[in-house]
């Protein structure tokens, strides 16, 4: 594909291409972006791990995760809302309606971080306890926490071009971006932890730096590919506009949200067991996201895919596809739990903070890969729900695996089965939704199957 199309080239080949050459050519860009994501996103609690007071510096990591899933809700929320109307308006040839929408969405979105930047900082130390902090990790949550709240909004704004280029088709430019933001991020963590002796806010300060440095790097990809551009003139906030953004990005709120939510929850139920149990939850969480960060990464290849042809009213690509990304997912997810179950006491050593960390750690993380290749139906039909606009299901399916059924789990398991219960909580939840997933994707099938549509 060449790097540069017009809109009706683009159409063609998105609802032409086979679909399954198709995805892989989009999914390639959006698993490395993923991947490098993933290693950023662990990247504070490796190094941190190495430090002298390394089980309260991973702790203060963990606590302030949710609002990190906060912020990273508010992205997808307006990145999905805005970008699944886009996909579909260009695949209904109506680029005008998606052109006033791309630059209503990013707009919002930014207006949106700066009031969360300035309430954070405003009720700094509540918010530190109000996520679980202990007495001990508290002063290094804050630390941490202060500057991940001053790069909020172009975090978000991030988010947002990042999906409205993947959704377009432009997967490349968003790699790029993305990678290389995260992999600054992999550079900046050892020099300001280590050599600069920032500890915390080295950590901080390099992620919010790194992300920075990836808005920048969207925003020029935006203008130099062929995807719709950010024009303030298209600014045009209206009710129809964020009723189409709540639809299409209510199920990525309630992922994400919801997400923080169970985190906080996991990190209370933690308490009890010390701060040490909160840094194994914290490097348990980190291990998980990569490997599933590669399905993400095919699922969003699979999305634009999803979108242009659902618009363009072939039905029957749309099916093929997401049963070609359902295979694929779920081949690639049993060999990671089964090598997850196997070298889970090296992966969790890798991190460092001690035996007693990396005991917890391993147990959780092996019972969580028991049940990981459910993931493959419950990420893709979570996907194909919200792409193709049927947002109470696909937010019902959302908030079920860490919310709807994760926080009872992880309340009332521990208070029966003790650290075996908090280290089964995951496990458990992700075969609950795999049921519930099958209950609510099914009927959805079955109808684009009955819908008339040229393969």
């Amino acid at each position: 594909m060449a790097k540069q199309m017009t809109a009706e080239e683009r159409l063609v080949w998105m609802t032409e291409t086979p679909v399954e050459k198709l995805v892989c050519k989009l999914a390639v860009p959006t698993i490395i972006s993923m991947l490098v994501s993933s290693f950023y996103n662990m990247a504070d609690t490796f190094f941190l791990g190495q430090t002298d007071d390394s089980v309260i510096a991973t702790g203060a990591v963990g606590v302030v995760f949710p609002l990190m899933a906060i912020i990273q809700a508010i992205g997808f929320f307006f990145g999905h809302g805005c970008s699944n109307y886009i996909s579909r308006k260009l695949g209904s040839r109506e680029r005008d309606l998606a052109e006033t929408m791309a630059s209503t969405g990013f707009f919002t979105a930014i207006i949106i971080g700066f009031v969360l930047m300035a309430l954070g900082l405003i009720f700094l130390e509540p918010l530190a306890w109000a996520l679980g902090s202990t007495e001990l990790i508290l002063p290094k949550a804050m630390e941490y926490m202060r500057l991940i709240l001053i790069g909020s909004p172009y975090m978000i704004g991030a988010l947002v071009l990042n999906n409205q280029l993947r959704f377009q088709g432009s997967a490349f430019f968003s790699m790029i971006g993305i990678t290389s933001g995260a992999v600054l991020n992999i550079v900046l963590d050892p020099i300001l932890i280590f050599i600069f002796d920032m500890g915390v806010t080295g950590a901080a300060l390099a992620t919010i730096v790194s992300q920075f440095v990836s808005f920048v790097l969207l925003l020029v990809g935006l203008y130099r590919s062929d995807a719709i551009n950010i024009k303030f003139r298209n600014f045009k906030p209206s009710l129809y506009f964020y009723k189409e953004i709540v639809a299409g990005g209510s199920p990525s709120l309630c992922r994400q949200g919801i997400a923080s939510i169970a985190t906080i929850c996991l990190n209370f139920a933690a308490k009890p067991y010390g701060e040490v149990a909160i840094a194994a939850m914290a490097v348990v969480s980190r291990i998980s996201m990569f490997a599933n960060s590669t399905i993400i990464g095919f699922g969003q290849g699979f999305q634009p895919v999803c979108g242009f042809n659902y618009g363009a009213g072939l039905t029957k690509r749309v099916l093929r596809a997401f049963w070609f990304c359902v295979k694929f997912a779920f081949v690639f997810l049993l060999i990671a739990g089964v090598l997850g179950i196997i070298f889970a006491p090296r992966l969790v050593d890798t991190f460092g903070n001690g035996p007693e960390v990396g005991k917890i750690a391993a147990a959780a993380l092996r019972f969580q890969c028991v049940a990981l290749p459910l993931n493959s139906f419950i990420v893709l039909s979570n996907m194909l729900l919200q792409t193709i606009r049927k947002p109470v299901r696909a937010s019902i399916l959302a908030v079920s695996r860490q919310g709807l059924i994760f926080i009872p789990l992880v309340i009332v398991l521990p208070l029966i089965l003790g650290i075996t219960g908090l280290e089964m909580c995951q496990m458990i939840s992700d075969i609950f939704t795999f049921m519930l997933a099958v209950v609510i994707q099914i009927p959805v099938l079955k109808e684009l199957g009955r819908e008339k549509a040229t393969v």
